[in-house]
């Protein structure tokens, strides 16, 4: 696939030579530096878990610990140049919007339901199993997903604002308005008594079943472009890794596994409507 994106696009050809010149003199440390200190910053969380006795807190801290690991990366940097600051700007904004919104929806609620089935399920042992499969994982994941980011902030690269660019920032657009308006057109659908126990099939969610993860995807195809163009191509694992989540783990599978016996009328709607990729509903009839 990337021989054939070096054929096709000469940009991408020049990138990555940008980034066989540069890796050298990068300081390759430095994302191993920011591991543990993620890793921290989760064990951190876990610890107030314990004493709130709710995992669930670790969602709205999501979105910040990437604005933990870029800035970090920041504060590393020898050469902080435009580069450097957008992509930082921009996991700022993502990062702060996931994190607000999340912390906004779970106010108050107690713990999720998924946690607090895990509570139940490992009875004792849940302090040790969510510290290993919640708190931590999440720091590797983290860490992994945002290398393209943390490479392209510490390079310093001075490439001139390409076309590259352009897409990533445009992805990156894409996927930040399907996140911001489907959570903002979802809560409002929640919010009305009436819809209690419906559906929402309603504007964004009329065409994906998931426009949120849809949004995140881009968003972090928008970022590994950016990352391109700064000669990065190799790190095509962390869009794909972030995919591979929204798609089979903890994204679409895992939401959709019980919500058809909470909501009877997901199953049709289920019928009608893309999973994932935004798509004109199918009839009814069909």
């Amino acid at each position: 696939m990337v021989v054939r994106m070096m054929r096709a696009f000469p940009g991408f050809t020049a990138a990555w030579a940008w980034g066989l010149e540069v890796l050298p003199r990068l300081p390759l440390e430095i994302p191993w530096l920011t591991l543990p200190v993620v890793a921290g910053l989760f064990v951190g969380l876990w610890l107030v878990s314990l004493l709130l006795r709710d995992a669930s807190i670790v969602d709205p801290c999501w979105g910040c610990s990437f604005i933990f690991i870029a800035a970090a990366s920041a504060a590393c940097g020898e050469s902080i140049t435009w580069r450097s600051w957008l992509l930082l700007g921009l996991t700022i904004v993502w990062g702060s919007r996931l994190s607000v919104y999340l912390l906004w929806r779970n106010w108050g609620r107690g713990e999720d339901r998924r946690y607090a089935a895990m509570r139940s399920h490992h009875g004792r042992n849940f302090w040790w199993v969510s510290l290993l499969t919640v708190f931590l994982l999440q720091a590797v994941v983290a860490w992994v997903v945002s290398l393209p980011v943390q490479l392209t902030i510490v390079a310093g690269t001075t490439a001139p604002f390409g076309w590259l660019d352009v897409l990533g920032l445009s992805l990156w657009g894409v996927g930040l308005f399907f996140e911001t308006v489907g959570d903002w057109q979802l809560a409002r659908f929640q919010a009305d008594p009436r819809n209690a126990g419906k559906v929402m099939d309603r504007g964004l969610w009329r065409y994906t079943r998931h426009p949120n993860y849809f949004g995140d995807c881009c968003v972090w195809w928008g970022f590994y472009l950016l990352s391109v163009a700064a000669g990065f191509a190799w790190t095509v694992f962390s869009p794909l890794l972030m995919t591979w989540l929204l798609l089979r783990v903890s994204g679409v599978v895992l939401l959709e596994r019980t919500i058809e016996q909470r909501r009877p009328e997901y199953a049709a709607y289920r019928q009608r409507t893309s999973p994932f990729f935004p798509w004109p509903p199918r009839s009814r009839a069909t």
